[in-house]
C-alpha cells in the first residue's frame, strides 16, 4: 500500500468546522478513528456518529487528492438513503471525491458498474436491459402466462409437469436463482440449498404419493436451467442475479481483482451489518484478499444492529467476522443520543459485549425508561396514554421534542397478520395492527411498482416537496409502457428521463402538456383529492400512449382496477392510517425495521408474538418472555438460541432510538409472571386503565 495519509491538526478542525455545531469538538474516540488509515473494523455504538465520523475522514482524503499513483477512493452502504446522507453533508465541500476516480454508491451499484455489466456485455455484446427486482418479476410473470413459447426442446412430458409445478407452486419460478461454485447451480434463494424439484402433492394422501424419479427431476432441473437462462440472456436481471455474474467474472478472469484494488487504494464500507452473505464475501474476496490486499478497506457499523440481512445458511449474526487482530478493531462507545438511564438499559441486550463494549450515554436527560402494563381490553389504549405521558414530560419541561412532536414514534417489530384469519382473531397473538387498528404495513415503505394505477398515486415517499409524488407517476407510466411492450429505438426499457426526452423531441406540446399536468396532479394529491387526479389520468392516457403510435391493451386492467381496499373490522370501515393524531400529535405507527438509522425524542416499542418455543408456562413467544433475564438487568450472553438473539436484536434497535423517553409496552399476564421483581429504581411502571386519560 504506497498511499500513507498524515492527518493534521489543522484537516481535525476543518472537518469539525464543518460538520460540528459551533464550539464543538471530536472526541478521542473519534479522532483516533478519524486519524486511522489502516485496515480495520469500527464497532460503534447506536448514537455514536460514527457515519459523521466517516465523513470526518473522507474531508481530510479530500484535501489529499488526487493521489499520485491515481488511484481512488470507494465508498459504499446498503441503501440509497445512507449514500444520500452523504451527498447531501459534504459533496459541496468535496468535488473531487465525488468525481472519477472514486466511486460513492450503494454495493448494488459498486457490483453493477464494475462486474456484472461489464461481464455481461462480454458475454451477450450487449448491456443488460435493467436490473431491478420489480421488473425483473414482471419478466417472469409475462413468461409464464406464454408458458409454451419456453419449451427448450424439452419432450411434451416435461412440459406437462412444468405446467403442473406452474399450477401448485408459482412462486418458485420467482424465487429460484443462479449460483456460481465451480460451475453454475441452480439453488433456492441465493446462499440457500441446491433446487429440488418435487412432484406437488396437492390433495394427494401421503400413502398415495409417488414423487418424480431421479432422471424426470434432472429433466426438469434442467428445464429450470435453461428458463433462467433465457431470462438471463433476455437483458432483464434480478439484483441477486449481478453477484452470480460478479462471481462468474471473478472466476474467469482473476486479474479483475488486482485492478479493483490498484483503482481504489481505501475502500470504506459503512453499515456493514447490513450486508448479506453474497456481499459480505464478495467485498472480502476483492479487497480483503485474505489479508493480502494492496487497498485499505475499513468495516464500519453495529453487528448488534443486524436486523435486516436474510441469509437462510448462515445465522444472521455471523456474517460479519471482526478482524481476528485486536489492534484491527476499534470501538466508538460513547453515544451523544442516549441518556445514561436508557443507555444502561440497552448495553444488557447486546449480544456482542465483549471486554472493551460498553455503551455510555452522553445525553442529559434523567427520565427512567417506562413499561406500560396493559391488558388485552386495554391495548388500543396504550398509544393515546403514551401521547400523554409525552405531552406531560414536553409541557415539564422534560423532554425536547420538536413543537410538532415529529420526533415521537410508535414502532413495533411484526406487524400485520396478511391474510391468517385465525391468528388475526387470536388475542394472544398480538401485532402491531391489534394495537392500531388501521395500520397498513403496505403505507408504511413506498415501492416502485404496484398491480394498478391507483396505487402508484396512494404510495410514494412522504416528503414535503412534490417530487416524489411526480416520480411514482411517472412509475405507473413505465409500467403501461411495459405492459404494452413499448420500447425505445434500441429495444431498452423507457426510464424516466428518455421517457421525458423522448416525449421533449416527438411534441413540444405534449411535453409542456405533460409538465403541467403533472405539477397539478401532485398538488390535487395533496389536497388529497386521490380519486379526481386517478379519473384524470384515466381519461389522459389514451392521448398520451398515442405519441407511441399504440393504443391502451393490455394495460387496460392496471389503470382501471381498484384493488386498494378499505379494511373491514366488525362491519365498521377502518381508514388505514399509520399515524395517531390527536390535538395537534401526529405519531408515525411503524416497523422496527422502519426507523433503523433513525433518532426520536421519544420511543413507544410495542411488544409482538414471533413464533412459540416451548408449551404452557413455559412458552416463549414475546421480547418480555424471551429477554426477561435482560429487563431484569442481566447481560445477555451470545450462546442463547436463535430466536432469543432476533429477539435481543429487536429490541436493541428499538430500544436505542430516543434520545430522552423509552417506553415499552407489555402485557400484564407476562409483567406479572415474568417481571415483577424488576428494578423501579431503573424503570418507571404505570399499569394502563380503561381510560387512557386515568
Amino acid at each position: 500500500m504506497s498511499q500513507v495519509i498524515n492527518v493534521t491538526e489543522e484537516d481535525i478542525q476543518f472537518a469539525e468546522q464543518l460538520l460540528l455545531p459551533v464550539g464543538k469538538t471530536f472526541d478521542p474516540e473519534r479522532v483516533k478513528f478519524i486519524r486511522n488509515f489502516r485496515t480495520i473494523d469500527l464497532q460503534a455504538v447506536p448514537g455514536s456518529g460514527k457515519t459523521t465520523a466517516l465523513l470526518a475522514k473522507l474531508i481530510v482524503l479530500e484535501r489529499k487528492l488526487p493521489f499520485a499513483d491515481g488511484s481512488g477512493i470507494l465508498v459504499l452502504s446498503h441503501t440509497n438513503a445512507a449514500i444520500d446522507e452523504i451527498k447531501d453533508k459534504i459533496q459541496k465541500h468535496c468535488p473531487r471525491l465525488f468525481s472519477y476516480p472514486n466511486f460513492i454508491g450503494t454495493i448494488q451499484g459498486f457490483v453493477d458498474e464494475f462486474l456484472a455489466i461489464p461481464f455481461y456485455i462480454s458475454k451477450f455484446n450487449k448491456k443488460p436491459i435493467r436490473i431491478d427486482n420489480e421488473i425483473y418479476n414482471e419478466k417472469i410473470k409475462s413468461c409464464l402466462e406464454k408458458l409454451w413459447l419456453h419449451k427448450f426442446n424439452c419432450s411434451q412430458d416435461i412440459n406437462s409437469k412444468v405446467a403442473y409445478i406452474k399450477n401448485s407452486n408459482e412462486a418458485l419460478f420467482y424465487d429460484f436463482r443462479f449460483q456460481y461454485s465451480n460451475g453454475i447451480q441452480l439453488v433456492k434463494k441465493i446462499n440457500d440449498d441446491i433446487l429440488e424439484i418435487k412432484k406437488p402433492r396437492d390433495n394427494t394422501k401421503q400413502q398415495n404419493y409417488l414423487d418424480y424419479s431421479q432422471k424426470e427431476k434432472q429433466d426438469l432441473l434442467e428445464w429450470f436451467l435453461q428458463f433462467k437462462k433465457a431470462i438471463l440472456k433476455s437483458g432483464i436481471l434480478h439484483f441477486e442475479d449481478a453477484y452470480f455474474l460478479a462471481d462468474v467474472y471473478l472466476s474467469k478472469i482473476p486479474c479483475i481483482k488486482t485492478i479493483l484494488q490498484k483503482r481504489f487504494s481505501f475502500v470504506f464500507v459503512d453499515e456493514m451489518q447490513d450486508m448479506d452473505s453474497h456481499q459480505y464475501n464478495l467485498l472480502e474476496k476483492i479487497f480483503y484478499d485474505n489479508g493480502k490486499e494492496d487497498s485499505v478497506i475499513q468495516r464500519i457499523g453495529d453487528r448488534n444492529q443486524a436486523i435486516y440481512n436474510s441469509s437462510n445458511n448462515v445465522k444472521m449474526n455471523d456474517i460479519w467476522q471482526l478482524r481476528t487482530n485486536t489492534e484491527s478493531v476499534l470501538n466508538l462507545t460513547g453515544s451523544q443520543r442516549l441518556s445514561k438511564p436508557i443507555a444502561n438499559i440497552v448495553k444488557k441486550f447486546a449480544l456482542y459485549n465483549d471486554a472493551n463494549f460498553d455503551i455510555v450515554g452522553l445525553n442529559e436527560c434523567n427520565i427512567k425508561p417506562h413499561i406500560l402494563v396493559f391488558e388485552n381490553r386495554t391495548k388500543n389504549n396504550i398509544i393515546p396514554y403514551f401521547a400523554q405521558i409525552v405531552k406531560e414530560h414536553k409541557e415539564n419541561g422534560n423532554l425536547k421534542s420538536k413543537k410538532d412532536y415529529k420526533d415521537v414514534k410508535v414502532v413495533c417489530w411484526n406487524t400485520d397478520w396478511k391474510e391468517d384469519e385465525t391468528s388475526r382473531n387470536d388475542e394472544d397473538k398480538l401485532r402491531l395492527e391489534d394495537y392500531h387498528k388501521g395500520f397498513k404495513k403496505e403505507k408504511s415503505k413506498p415501492k416502485q411498482d404496484y398491480d394498478n394505477l391507483k396505487s402508484y398515486l396512494l404510495y410514494y415517499e412522504k416528503k414535503k416537496t412534490l417530487e416524489p409524488i411526480r416520480k411514482s407517476i411517472l412509475n405507473a407510466f413505465l409500467k403501461i409502457l411495459r405492459l404494452e411492450n413499448v420500447s425505445t429505438e434500441d429495444n431498452r426499457l423507457y426510464t424516466k428521463k428518455n421517457l421525458i426526452d423522448f416525449i421533449h423531441e416527438k411534441d413540444i406540446k405534449k411535453y409542456d402538456e405533460l409538465n403541467l399536468n403533472l405539477y397539478n396532479w401532485s398538488i390535487e394529491i395533496i389536497r388529497e383529492k386521490t380519486n379526481d387526479v386517478w379519473n384524470e389520468i384515466k381519461l389522459y392516457v389514451p392521448s398520451w400512449r398515442g405519441i407511441f403510435d399504440t393504443t391502451v391493451n393490455k394495460s387496460s386492467n392496471f389503470i382501471n382496477d381498484d384493488v386498494v381496499k378499505i379494511k373491514e373490522d366488525n362491519g365498521d370501515f377502518i381508514v388505514p392510517s399509520n399515524y395517531y393524531i390527536e390535538d395537534g400529535f401526529e405519531i408515525e405507527i411503524t416497523s422496527v425495521h422502519a426507523v433503523k438509522g433513525q433518532t426520536h425524542c421519544a420511543t413507544l416499542y410495542l411488544e409482538s408474538y414471533f413464533h412459540q418455543d416451548g408449551k404452557g408456562e413455559k412458552a416463549k413467544s414475546y421480547e418480555s418472555q424471551r429477554l426477561k433475564d435482560q429487563f431484569l438487568g442481566t447481560q445477555i450472553q451470545y450462546r442463547v438460541g436463535e430466536r432469543v438473539k432476533q429477539s435481543a436484536k429487536m429490541a436493541y434497535v428499538g430500544f436505542s432510538r430516543p434520545t430522552d423517553l423509552l417506553c415499552v409496552a407489555i402485557h400484564k399476564d407476562r409483567f406479572d409472571s415474568l417481571l415483577s421483581t424488576i428494578n423501579t429504581d431503573i424503570w418507571e411502571i404505570k399499569i394502563m386503565q380503561e381510560n387512557p386519560q386515568s
